[in-house]
């Protein structure tokens, strides 16, 4: 419980990545380029995979949705740590940061279970090519996605509602650029051993059981992809699963060494380092190996370049 001399903290300070003035002026451009990046090649996957009949297959159906994910969790952040890089007061209010808590890892575990979602759609469709069409049917694809985004929801409102539920009495310096837990459960003036244990079981569990979907999954399509004789149709059923294997291996790898880990001062200015990777890199790099190594998707760009074409000629000519 917090000291009756202590007042409740009412707003929280971003420290950020940096203290250096020059350098965050430096930030803000290169931050601000990767938000843009992000945002068209996320918006520009979803309405391309919308107005593209070939590509509405469950495939990009999942696509889609990694993409509506990856576009929400970096707008979480981005603007505001873009208005503190150029601000001198970086504050949060205390329901912002909850907010902005909640959403975070409500996201961040609702994409975990996308990705598992998409390597379940990849085995069915190598493993089972001719009843892929009836084994992942609409319903079962909005079951796939429904579960992941209900799942992440409720955990990033259960795991806000812990943190939150402590005392902060000061400081009330947050060392991040967003209001993440480990950073936050250092602030606490009251225990928050609860907290600490709720957040590596659900981090833990989340972690563990969707990669543990993933690597079932891929187990199993390696066994059927060496089962095709032609060496053709191996590299084709391969070069279907490099981009989502691609995307699996960025966002674990970043996201294993931030929560599997004890806060502590060092994890937490490390976990900043890492979070950049997570929170940025990888929404922006998505779309982009999602669609240079996609024929399907580069045949569906030039088809849609070339009708907005065509009707902008035929507009000129009437």
């Amino acid at each position: 419980m917090s000291s009756p001399n202590h007042t409740r903290v009412s707003e929280f300070i971003l420290l950020g990545l940096t203290e250096d003035p020059k350098l965050q002026k430096i930030l803000f451009v290169v931050f601000l380029v990767i938000y843009i990046i992000t945002l068209v090649g996320n918006l520009g996957m979803i309405i391309l995979i919308h107005n593209s009949p070939q590509l509405h297959n469950p495939m990009y159906f999942f696509l889609s949705h990694l993409s509506f994910v990856d576009l929400c969790y970096s707008s979480n952040v981005t603007p505001q740590m873009l208005v503190h890089f150029l601000s001198e007061r970086k504050v949060i209010s205390y329901a912002g940061c909850f907010t902005q808590c909640l959403s975070f890892i409500a996201l961040v575990i609702t994409e975990f279970y996308i990705l598992a979602s998409m390597a379940i759609d990849r085995y069915v469709a190598i493993s089972s090519p001719l009843q892929y069409s009836t084994k992942m049917n609409q319903n079962v694809c909005l079951c796939l996605v429904i579960v992941p985004y209900v799942y992440g929801f409720l955990n990033g409102l259960s795991q806000a509602l812990l943190t939150f539920h402590l005392s902060f009495c000061g400081p009330n310096e947050i060392n991040h650029f967003y209001c993440a837990d480990p950073p936050l459960i250092l602030l606490a003036c009251s225990d928050a051993y609860v907290k600490k244990m709720a957040m590596f079981i659900v981090a833990g569990f989340t972690l563990s059981s969707s990669l543990f979907t993933i690597l079932c999954s891929y187990v199993f399509i390696f066994a059927a992809i060496l089962r095709i004789r032609s060496a053709e149709g191996r590299q084709k059923a391969f070069s279907t699963c490099a981009s989502h294997l691609t995307a699996v291996t960025l966002f674990y790898g970043t996201l294993f060494c931030m929560y599997l880990r004890p806060p502590s001062e060092q994890s937490v200015e490390e976990s900043k380092t890492i979070a950049v990777f997570y929170t940025f890199v990888s929404p922006m790099l998505n779309p982009l190996i999602y669609s240079l190594r996609n024929k399907d998707v580069i045949g569906a760009m030039k088809k849609m370049f070339q009708r907005k074409l065509f009707t902008k000629m035929a507009e000129c000519i009437t």
